[in-house]
């Protein structure tokens, strides 16, 4: 039976954080809120954590995993920053955006893309979800909370609670939360290939001379776009 935590989501209590936390080290596996929606999260080195994500949510192991972390010094040690990686991190983060970027060997094999050695990784801008980072001083393995065969994340903690309370350890829980899934934008391969789109903010794109817009809630056809300065990476970044 999970656990529930009703955290302030401005000023997330200290006790609860740490009773979090705890859980988490104990191989705990929570559904937590972010900047975007709910995202089911365990530690790093929690194997059978890595395992229930992909039960729960029936992934394949093509699925990119990502780390969710608190800054750049959290970020720097996973995965590979080269100048075109940073610029546009730098300009859109902390936010809701995941970028699918090459691992370093710190990053548990199991947790990476089979043949590209690839992960995806974020920076929340939400009080509860860096307030859990904090207390934990390392990233979370995280995957959108999206139940299979449904197009929207849940919204609502209780529901979360009736729903999955048997196969989780642990909700978190700081009122209704988004419903709009992050922008994964894949710069893997020094291009950027926008794979989805779900921000809140609408997303620009370049291609070829032309601009792309995909709204809030757009299916996000997928589009390549070479980042050659910060304003430009600014500007397709929204």
């Amino acid at each position: 039976m999970a656990r529930y935590f009703d955290v302030h989501p401005d000023n997330p209590q200290p006790r609860t954080i740490g009773s979090v936390v705890d859980l988490l080290r104990a191989d705990g596996l929570i559904a937590y809120p972010t900047d975007s929606c709910f995202a089911l999260g365990c530690q790093l080195d929690n194997r059978s954590g890595l395992d229930r994500i992909r039960e729960i949510r029936q992934l394949d192991s093509q699925h990119h995993f990502t780390l969710v972390c608190a800054d750049f010094t959290q970020l720097g040690r996973f995965v590979h920053l080269d100048n075109v990686i940073f610029r546009a991190l730098k300009a859109s983060t902390p936010g809701q955006y995941t970028f699918i970027v090459p691992a370093t060997r710190e990053v548990p094999r199991r947790m990476l893309h089979p043949k590209r050695r690839t992960v995806g990784v974020r920076i929340p801008d939400h009080a509860v979800a860096q307030a859990i980072l904090a207390g934990l001083g390392e990233p979370l393995v995280s995957s959108t909370l999206i139940m299979p065969g449904e197009d929207r994340p849940l919204t609502q903690g209780w529901e979360i609670m009736e729903r999955l309370d048997h196969v989780l350890d642990g909700v978190v829980d700081c009122g209704e939360c988004g419903e709009i899934p992050t922008t994964v934008v894949d710069l893997s391969d020094g291009d950027a290939l926008v794979v989805t789109a779900g921000s809140r903010r609408p997303l620009a794109v370049r291609v070829g001379g032309d601009a792309m817009r995909t709204g809030a809630q757009g299916s996000a056809r997928s589009a390549k776009l070479r980042l050659d300065s910060l304003r430009e990476a600014r500007s397709w970044l929204g």
